[in-house]
């Protein structure tokens, strides 16, 4: 119940429940903008920020698309790195002991070209102890084959279901915008046992050079982020937290604390920082610092009140 006095900023609650998944605050970074976390660790106190997604990996090294891999646009960024990773191995060798040694909350993210890939990565993130969870990257739109589990109800619950019965950790479910309706697959992905959904990825564009008479991207087409996108994720996020019973996070354009509030009253219950992250590396610690006093602004105690107090 909010109170009908602002309460104290200083009492704010900022924890946040993502199904089994809990959170010290609900400001993340997304997986492909923060590198493994090493690279900012100079710039962003890691241990404040709600949770780090790394890199997504891959079974075995990926080097990427051909360049160019990214085009600035009017109002955001189309990237086609195309997952561009060490692969596990090198993870699990390399970059997990640092991450682990931060003291921050990584959801590690993890993507297949078949189901037998997600299943094998799940299997494979078991010897790495101290994952908070793990989110599947069904939705990349750079690279063939694992956007198909995003774009298709049965083969997201088929994966999904699959990875839960390995894993013992929490899981999230990566959801693409290209699709017709994105709570159907939303709502494969609640029925086989995901704890949230990330609504969303980036969404397909592409760029072109009209006095050469080819496209920018080295792939052709890629996936737009930034700015441009947030009306598109303000309205998953809603459509998905407004029918069905899984924990949202939202991502998709979200600059500063006004996007964030933005996304957490229309449904979501943690927010992830992406194409920002390049231009104003510490945009997640400034939501964390102004959060408090945002809330309490709205007669609140804990960010759990306002999550879907959107009147419509």
């Amino acid at each position: 119940m909010m109170s009908q006095t602002n309460p104290d900023a200083g009492s704010i609650d900022l924890s946040v429940e993502l199904g089994r998944l809990k959170l010290k605050n609900p400001i993340l970074v997304a997986s492909g903008t923060f590198g493994y976390a090493k690279e900012m660790a100079s710039v962003v106190p890691l241990k404040e920020l709600g949770g780090i997604l790394p890199k997504t990996i891959t079974q075995n090294p990926r080097p990427g698309n051909a360049p160019w891999r990214t085009v600035e646009t009017s109002a955001g960024l189309l990237n086609a790195i195309g997952l561009d990773n060490d692969g596990i191995d090198y993870f699990l060798a390399n970059h997990w002991p640092y991450l682990q040694a931060t003291g921050a909350d990584i959801i590690v993210s993890i993507a297949g070209k078949s189901h037998e890939d997600f299943v094998s990565l799940a299997n494979r993130l078991n010897e790495a102890s101290g994952i908070h969870a793990v989110e599947l990257n069904i939705s990349c739109p750079n690279v063939s084959g694992g956007v198909d589990f995003g774009t298709d109800p049965q083969r997201c619950f088929d994966v999904v279901a699959s990875c839960r019965k390995v894993l013992s950790c929490p899981i999230i479910t990566k959801l693409t915008p290209n699709v017709t309706r994105i709570v159907d697959i939303a709502k494969a992905a609640q029925d086989a046992g995901t704890d949230a959904v990330t609504c969303i990825n980036t969404v397909l564009g592409m760029a072109v050079d009209w006095r050469k008479k080819k496209p920018m991207l080295g792939n052709i087409v890629g996936g737009l982020s930034g700015p441009a996108i947030k009306p598109i994720a303000l309205r998953c996020v809603y459509q998905v937290a407004s029918q069905l019973s899984v924990p949202v996070i939202g991502v998709g354009g979200i600059a500063n604390l006004d996007d964030c509030m933005e996304f957490l009253v229309a449904g979501a219950s943690a927010i992830q920082i992406g194409t920002a992250n390049y231009y104003d590396p510490l945009a997640s610690i400034k939501m964390i610092q102004g959060l408090p006093n945002a809330v309490a602004s709205l007669g609140a105690t804990s960010v759990k009140q306002i999550v879907g107090s959107l009147k419509t």
